[in-house]
């Protein structure tokens, strides 16, 4: 009795395994529900029209319920043929019993569904953004999708839920952009959309690990992580163009990069973007940007031609009008020598914010304040300014190398023209030896004061053709007091003191002194006449060298003082200069003129002694582009010499006379007393000198000589004049 008993339960669960294992797997065949269930979804939703073909029964283990299975369905909605592969129908069977069916889901499969059918099936939305972007812009792809629909008793659609998988997509966005091999995971439901595991190329730019996540309520929200990596070649890579709205997307040589980026999007019914936030960060392993008049503007720099990026950690905040990028690493301006830098960037409502550090080992050169720092001795420089359209106001600029230092506090520009400034200070050494130690204060009036000053420079600097006036809109008074400072020749000025006035960056009034020591001085003084529009300068100095070193036509003159006087208008000055008591010592140009008119006694004496002269009187005319001498006229023991001409960018066009003392001594004495001037006739036959004439462009200049040419009666009549302004 017992093993009749366990036989029959043992009988009984196999058949009720093998019932379970047909019915999950294999199921029972029925056409009895067919029409019923076709006609209860079509009911559901009038734009759907089912028809079903052969019907299984069959038990879902998972979830412990029988539900009815049909392959190859035909489920047009809208008209619109669905390309399905199964239905499940999970209904009530005590409803069934009841003959009034209740359908609590419907499971519909769709395999392989590629991207022409997935087009045909956006037929039945309405227009809208995201239907003209699957026609127009996808390419290719495939996808697999399972989708849930949960009915109510009424047999209404309650809620649904899908999930599956994209394969291979391909998506022209525009012409400069192109996604290839995209793949993902999604699951979806009436309120929300779930992307993972995204991969996607786009030229040099591959995506990895993405998820994203779509919220359809009043506003659609979207969210997404992933991973970018960058190898963006300029060379090799054309495929980067989508990024063309980035101003600076040009100067971008070559990207490698590694980023972890969150991106979080708003946008309206009609995928419109009503508001966005990107975070990113990561390693740029390889970057260079080739500089350009943008960069030079930002960055207030142009002694580079393309900057390089390695080994940088980055991060990125990116909203409407509003961003900030910060960056700490490596850069280099010449491709070998990697310096460390930090970088932070903030935008806000078109207001830039940088704040930079870094080191510094390219040659500088200030030629104002004749300090130098040689190329790879490494410098610090932090830069923090804020930048608005052509508006720029840099904080502070600090500059430090050992002992020296240059900070700048407060300096406001506009359209790269200054307009205020807070303090400047200034300490730097030459050979070790400090030559520069002074501040500038500009409030009411600038004040400039220190110990020490080197001006070595200042006139290179001041000749130098500045087209665009960099100081125009200062208008202040100025005071300078330098206990020192260093001009050419090793010359200092001691107790200099200027007080003045600038007038639209120029300086519209003078007064300075200071000294050489050993009683000799330096005095300025220059005044505007406002009534005829003019400037008059006058400088006196009882030391030639240190005015004049900077001038080529001055080289080998020693000793002596010199008085200069100007008046000047726009581009236009005549002056005068006037030179006493002095000596010409090893004046290759003068050398060169006698050897050619064959006073080899005097060349002689002019490479080592030197040539005395009495006075040298120039009298000029300067323009915008040239420079007319009058008259330049030279009187000496030994020589005397009267020239003419003109000078410009091209060429520089003297001509003259030279003549040796004793010459002009035999004959001078002939000549009447100096008033109305009658040269004798047998004056004018029997003196004789040497012609002449240089001419030619910088650097290329040649001399002529005519040794019988007679002297012209000009000539004569100012040596004549001289001698009797000497007794």
């Amino acid at each position: 009795m017992r093993k009749l008993f366990y036989f029959f339960i043992t009988a009984t669960l196999i058949s009720l395994i093998t019932f379970v294992s047909v019915l999950s797997i294999l199921g029972i065949e029925t056409k009895r529900f067919n029409s019923l269930i076709s006609q209860k979804i079509n009911d559901s939703n009038k734009n759907i029209n089912l028809i079903l073909k052969t019907v299984k029964f069959k038990l879902d283990i998972n979830e412990i319920s029988l539900f009815l299975e049909t392959t190859d369905p035909q489920i047009e909605y809208r008209n619109v043929l669905i390309p399905a592969n199964s239905i499940k129908v999970y209904m009530d069977f005590l409803s069934i019993l009841k003959t009034d069916p209740k359908i609590k889901k419907v499971t519909l499969e769709l395999n392989r569904i590629k991207i022409n059918q997935l087009k045909n099936i956006s037929l039945i939305f309405k227009p809208s953004n995201f239907k003209s972007f699957l026609n127009n812009k996808v390419k290719e792809g495939t996808l697999n999708t399972e989708v849930e629909i949960y009915f109510d008793r009424n047999n209404s659609i309650k809620d649904f839920i899908g999930r599956g998988k994209a394969s291979n997509f391909t998506a022209s966005i525009n012409k400069d952009l192109i996604i290839n091999d995209a793949n993902f995971t999604f699951i979806f439901d009436k309120s929300d959309i779930l992307v993972k595991n995204i991969v996607f190329k786009s030229g040099p730019i591959v995506i990895k690990n993405g998820d994203l996540k779509l919220n359809f309520s009043k506003e659609i929200a979207l969210e997404t992580s992933f991973e970018l990596t960058s190898n963006f070649d300029s060379k090799t890579s054309n495929n980067i163009n989508f990024l063309s709205s980035f101003k600076h997307i040009k100067n971008i040589k070559n990207l490698k990069a590694d980023l972890k980026n969150s991106i979080k999007i708003n946008l309206d019914k009609t995928y419109k973007i009503i508001d966005y936030s990107l975070l990113s960060s990561g390693k740029i392993s390889e970057s260079s940007f080739l500089n350009n008049e943008s960069f030079k503007k930002i960055f207030l720099l142009d002694n580079f031609d393309k900057l390089m990026i390695s080994n940088t950690e980055v991060k990125l905040n990116l909203k409407p009008n509003e961003n900030n990028i910060i960056a700490k690493g490596k850069y280099s301006l010449d491709e070998v020598n990697f310096l460390d830098f930090s970088l932070n960037n903030k935008l806000k409502n078109l207001t830039q914010k940088f704040n930079i550090t870094a080191d510094y080992d390219e040659l500088l050169n200030l030629d104002i304040i004749n300090y130098s720092k040689k190329h790879k001795k490494i410098a610090k420089i932090e830069l923090d300014f804020t930048k608005k359209k052509d508006d720029i106001f840099i904080n502070e600029v600090n500059f430090t190398r050992e002992k020296d230092s240059i900070s700048i506090k407060g300096l406001k520009l506009k359209q790269n023209k200054f307009l205020s400034l807070q303090e400047v200070s200034v300490q730097t050494h030459n050979n070790n030896i400090e030559n520069n130690n002074f501040s500038i204060l500009y409030n009411d009036k600038i004040i400039i004061k220190g110990s020490k000053f080197d001006a070595t420079n200042l006139t290179k600097v001041l000749k130098r053709d500045n087209k665009r006036n960099f100081l125009s809109n200062v208008t202040k008074n100025i005071e300078i007091d330098f206990s020192t400072i260093n001009v050419p020749l090793s010359e200092k000025i001691s107790n200099f003191k200027l007080i003045g006035n600038i007038e639209r960056g120029k300086f519209s009034k003078i007064s300075a002194k200071g000294s050489f020591g050993e009683n000799k001085f330096i005095d300025i003084q220059m005044r505007d006449d406002k009534k005829n529009n003019k400037k008059y300068l006058e400088i006196y100095s009882d030391l030639t060298k240190p005015l004049l070193t900077e001038y080529s036509f001055f080289n080998g003159l020693s000793g002596g003082n010199i008085l200069f006087s100007s008046a000047f208008a726009g581009d236009y000055s005549k002056s005068n200069l006037k030179i006493e008591n002095f000596k010409v010592i090893n004046a290759p140009g003068m050398v060169k003129l006698l050897s050619l008119a064959d006073l080899g006694g005097l060349a002689d004496l002019a490479e080592g002694e030197g040539l005395s002269f009495d006075s040298l009187e120039i009298k000029m005319e300067k323009t915008k582009n040239s420079m007319k001498f009058n008259e330049i006229l030279a009187l000496g023991p030994s020589i005397s010499v009267l020239m003419e001409g003109y000078q410009n960018k091209s060429i520089t066009s003297l001509r003259g006379t030279l003549v040796p003392a004793k010459t002009l001594n035999k004959f001078i004495s002939k000549i009447p007393v100096i008033g109305d001037i009658v040269i004798p006739k047998e004056v004018g036959e029997g003196l004789f000198g040497v012609s002449f004439k240089i001419k030619g462009p910088p650097g290329k200049v040649k001399t002529t000589i005519n040794p019988i040419r007679t002297l012209t009666p000009r000539f004569i009549q100012k040596i004549a004049e001289r001698n009797k302004q000497s007794k």
